[in-house]
């Protein structure tokens, strides 16, 4: 049988005013694979992946999740994913577990299942020590943290990430690093970065943008092949006229 397609990109074009953000965007990701999104900034790596959130809606094209249309049902779509926005918003006078717990409840768990829930994720992200302070007073990384473990927190099968790692110092990037690696072995994942030493200890694949159109798909090694190596691969797709 072949694998399901979790995440799903169907000629995703986004128009604000007059820019085109995301210029017919087609790809799909099977169940399994991490991959990472990269491009310059403004590529539109956010935009797409918002479109593929259902936060934004698509000029043209199709998103899915699951195969679920997240623009039909994003409920339904929202059940299989967790989505960690860059600089994802945080109540800082609520603590970490009761963050959680307040998501959890939205989310429509309860009781059991929503303890054994948030005792898992505190654990997946190292929260065990900072899980009744104030978020507003804990550090960059522990706020990332809190973020990764809200979305983790139903279980999803698909994560999608949007510079996971931005602002974190090099022990705090070890550490969600390694939290990627763990979570690619039973997750379907999309990782947005900038950050080329993150690519390859992470990821199977990449999807590279630039000016709102992807102008490579393929595995890591390959880029780094064609070009030396994936700084110079940047450098050269981000001067290609598109």
């Amino acid at each position: 049988m072949s694998t399901p397609v979790m995440i799903e990109a169907d000629g995703l074009c986004k128009q604000f005013g007059s820019f085109l953000a995301v210029r017919d965007v087609s790809f799909t990701i099977p169940r399994g694979q991490v991959v990472a999104f990269l491009g310059p900034n403004g590529a539109g790596k956010t935009t797409t992946m918002r479109l593929l959130t259902g936060f934004v809606a698509p000029t043209h094209g199709t998103a899915r999740i699951a195969g679920i249309d997240v623009q039909v049902d994003r409920i339904a779509a929202a059940e299989h994913l967790g989505y960690l926005p860059e600089n994802g918003p945080l109540y800082p006078d609520m603590t970490p577990i009761a963050l959680l717990r307040f998501f959890g409840e939205a989310r429509g768990m309860s009781g059991s299942l929503l303890r054994s829930r948030v005792d898992a994720v505190v654990g997946q992200c190292s929260l065990e020590t900072v899980g009744h302070k104030p978020i507003g007073k804990l550090s960059k990384g522990y706020r990332q943290r809190v973020s990764m473990a809200q979305a983790l927190l139903h279980d999803p099968e698909v994560l999608i990430m949007d510079e996971p790692t931005s602002g974190l110092d090099p022990n705090q990037i070890r550490g969600v690093r390694q939290l990627i690696r763990d979570l690619g072995k039973s997750k379907t994942m999309l990782i947005s970065t900038h950050i080329l030493q993150e690519v390859e200890p992470v990821a199977d694949r990449v999807l590279f943008i630039h000016d709102g159109k992807i102008v490579f798909d393929g595995r890591p090694a390959e880029l780094a092949q064609q070009n030396g190596n994936l700084e110079q691969a940047f450098y050269g797709l981000t001067a290609q006229p598109v």
